[in-house]
């Protein structure tokens, strides 16, 4: 039976109060394949008043309880992983290797690293006669993205469910499928009723209704700037608290001593991978003046390998990116770009060759940039990659610092010194060396206008908790 134009809300999949409905697009057709229900505030609602009578139960209970429910979440999303990944792919255009490989496997990665992390976290500390208690702080609205559906999911929710929270989930309207697959993963692991609930809707009508409920607790979003703006003016009137991951422009900084050759086409794989829609995607790459046109011609190669195609081809690198608004967006960046001067190396306006129907951007890669344009300042969401020259480490590290985002940074270095010392220099939340494996169980979080707070592992449970001192107690 399809849940796709019901809620999860008390345990059970109801009927919204007004039945509203929302085309679900593929992205690489164009069309329509499903519709979801949309919420309003009366759903909202009745989801905040599950989780909160939930919440009164659900916060007492023991460690070892809310444990082995994480662990029946993880055995239940592993039983229903193909069809996560085929969700995904279908609503957000992924290819269906890296819907499997990097999307669904997210998720799973997430319950896994929450699961070790919760397993050594301690709830009790004594400093003196105090005895500091860490306690869920209570019903919490998690609204998340559709460029990493799962992940942000899993990244918010088992930190919950650890810390004892009880909580709302708004998954993105834009990839709502694998959103309502992941509440029957919650449902058949026994969750107890009114612990997760799910309200599908847009951001006026149901986000920001959750930001500002006086019921909710605490609101842990992840998407753009502009966007968490809006929320955390709307919690502010409940003083409750407001974790955020925005948006980036984060740099790639290619030191003069890096194996050049490969840093620059592994930065541009980087750069592209998911379509170019990810936060902390490496979209400024920083080269030696000197060696500039030299990093044209190797990304220009790299770009060109690419494969751009329908998502349920096996040769296929790259799909769609998931929405005529982003297109068009795109579209607009990469013309701002030529109009003002910078090099366009390869890619450039249009669908790539051959393709006549579904969001398909040519990858595109932009040189002689100048921080100062605006393919360099504005988060573009898409494979479009800007190539700027330094002088030297101050140059480059200014150049690099020079925005209003601080997800991420990234430097390249076969003098693993050098880099360490650049990135102790980077205002970002996050800085990579010589291109790392993904670590789950490290921060994850912005400054600036990136966001706060930390997401991952014991960092995201942290998040999640209220710190109380009971002085005397010990």
């Amino acid at each position: 039976m399809s849940h796709h134009r019901k809620f999860y809300i008390d345990g059970a999949w109801v009927d919204p109060v007004e039945l509203r409905l929302l085309d679900v697009i593929d992205p690489s057709t164009e069309e329509a394949y499903t519709q979801i229900a949309i919420g309003t505030a009366a759903d909202v609602d009745k989801a905040v008043a599950a989780a909160k009578a939930a919440f009164t139960t659900f916060a007492f209970t023991t460690k070892e309880e809310r444990l082995a429910l994480l662990k029946r979440i993880l055995d239940v999303y592993n039983e229903r992983f193909e069809d996560i990944a085929r969700a995904v792919s279908q609503e957000m255009g992924a290819p269906l290797s890296f819907a499997r490989e990097a999307q669904a496997w997210a998720g799973r990665a997430h319950i896994e690293a929450t699961i070790k992390a919760f397993e050594d976290y301690e709830f009790v500390e004594t400093r003196g006669t105090t005895t500091v208690l860490k306690e869920p702080i209570g019903v919490c609205a998690l609204i998340t993205p559709w460029n990493w559906p799962l992940n942000q999911i899993a990244c918010k929710v088992a930190p919950a469910i650890a810390a004892g929270c009880t909580m709302v989930l708004k998954p993105s309207e834009i990839a709502p499928i694998s959103g309502i697959i992941f509440a029957e993963v919650m449902e058949a692991a026994g969750t107890p009723k009114g612990v997760f609930n799910l309200v599908n809707g847009n951001g006026p009508d149901v986000g920001q209704v959750m930001a500002g409920h006086k019921d909710v607790d605490m609101v842990s979003f992840t998407g753009s700037t502009r966007a968490g703006i809006i929320v955390a003016k709307t919690a502010a009137d409940t003083v409750k608290r407001v974790a955020q991951e925005l948006g980036g422009k984060s740099a790639n900084i290619i030191l003069p001593d890096a194996d050049f050759k490969e840093a620059v086409a592994q930065g541009v794989r980087s750069c592209f991978g998911n379509s170019g829609q990810s936060c902390d995607a490496p979209t400024r790459m920083l080269v030696p003046a000197e060696r500039h046109d030299e990093a044209l011609a190797v990304a220009k190669e790299a770009a060109d390998a690419f494969r751009t195609g329908d998502p349920n081809a096996e040769d296929s690198d790259l799909g769609p990116v998931v929405s005529q608004i982003q297109y068009d967006k795109i579209q607009r960046l990469i013309e701002a770009g030529i109009k003002e001067g910078a090099t366009l190396v390869t890619g450039g306006l249009g669908r790539p060759e051959g393709l006549n129907r579904g969001y398909y951007i040519r990858p595109t890669v932009f040189g002689h940039v100048t921080n100062d344009m605006t393919v360099a300042r504005e988060e573009i969401f898409g494979p479009v990659l800007s190539i700027l020259s330094y002088k030297d480490d101050d140059d480059a590290v200014a150049i690099a610092n020079d925005t209003v985002y601080g997800l991420a940074a990234y430097v390249q270095s076969q003098d693993i010194e050098h880099a360490r010392a650049i990135a102790k220099r980077m205002r970002a939340g996050s800085v990579y060396l010589n291109y790392p494996d993904w670590d789950t169980f490290a921060p994850f979080g912005g400054y600036k206008q990136s966001g706060n707070g930390r997401e991952y592992a014991d960092w995201a449970i942290h998040d999640f908790l209220e710190i109380k001192g009971v002085v005397g107690w010990g």
